[in-house]
């Protein structure tokens, strides 16, 4: 990975949001931690967990790092891990492969499973341990997250190079710091969500919008259910 894809931000929170399909507020306090005042207890603060920086409301705060890991914590979450067990799950992460950033490492991909399974087998944590499963006597990461997994690419440095957005059941869009800047655009015409929904909201139907672009209307229709919501 570039150096600019640790540290150049991207997205906006709401961007970074919509592409994971989560909620905006959701992904805020995984960027930038949340501190709690229960009555009559003290304070709970929430380190955040992926790589973010400061801006104004509106600008770009999240670096493809940040998108990189924040995939693998909505991966973790859909599959059932209370937040506070991802924390704890990154880490371990962490701290066992060596490296800042280690979500967004390939080598998540190759050891994360049987480190966390070990974690969970020496500490009895059967929430961690619910990560994992036993395939052909192998220990590999549970189905929920292994098709997050799926949608990463690797470049040969060993760091996430390529993001399709797990918000749509089929694969739509993508995200690819090479190309448009590492802004969305649609895998079948390659050209930019916004680009495209920007014709569809000033009223133009969405056959003709599609048809203009070279996108599939279908996978304009896909994105529409993830955008509206969002923007509503």
């Amino acid at each position: 990975m570039t150096n600019g894809n640790f540290d150049i931000p991207l997205y906006t929170t709401a961007e970074a949001a919509r592409f994971l399909g989560v909620p905006t507020s959701t992904f805020a306090t995984w960027a930038k931690g949340y501190v709690r005042r229960p009555p009559g207890r003290p304070a709970v603060i929430g380190e955040p967990i992926v790589t973010s920086t400061s801006a104004e409301q509106g600008y770009p705060t999240v670096p493809f790092v940040g998108l990189a890991e924040a995939m693998i914590i909505a991966a973790f979450r859909r599959a059932g891990i209370s937040l506070q067990h991802i924390r704890r799950a990154v880490g371990i992460i962490q701290r066992e492969i060596g490296l800042d950033h280690a979500l967004a490492s390939e080598r998540l991909y190759t050891d994360g499973a049987v480190i966390l399974f070990d974690y969970a087998d020496r500490d009895h944590d059967r929430e961690l341990g619910g990560l994992t499963e036993v395939v052909s006597r192998q220990r590999v990461f549970a189905p929920v997250i292994e098709q997050y997994l799926e949608r990463i690419e690797y470049g040969r440095d060993g760091w996430a190079a390529r993001l399709v957005s797990p918000a749509t059941d089929e694969p739509v869009v993508v995200v690819d710091p090479e190309r448009s800047f590492g802004q969305p655009i649609f895998i079948h015409g390659g050209v930019r969500v916004e680009d495209v929904l920007d014709r569809w909201r000033a009223g133009e139907p969405l056959g003709e919008v599609a048809e203009d672009f070279g996108v599939p209307p279908r996978d304009v229709e896909d994105i529409l259910r993830v955008a509206l919501p969002a923007a509503a």
